[in-house]
């Protein structure tokens, strides 16, 4: 078994509707321009509030991925 070396970057996601959006969101957009992406690690969630009600979250992630 080959050992495997991993780099990571950090994104935030938003969505107005839920964290997994948020995160899943942030997660499809990373794919778009990164490769072998394979686990992430939440960091922060925080959110916007209007009128009383959440506006939209934001979720701040590690995301790693394995270099080639």
């Amino acid at each position: 078994m080959a050992d495997n070396v991993y780099k990571s970057i950090e994104v935030t996601g938003t969505s107005p509707s839920s964290i997994d959006d948020a995160i899943s969101g942030a997660i499809a957009k990373a794919s778009e321009s990164v490769r072998n992406l394979d686990w992430f690690e939440v960091t922060q969630i925080r959110g916007h509030i209007e009128e009383q009600k959440v506006e939209h979250v934001q979720v701040t992630m590690k995301i790693g991925f394995r270099l080639e």
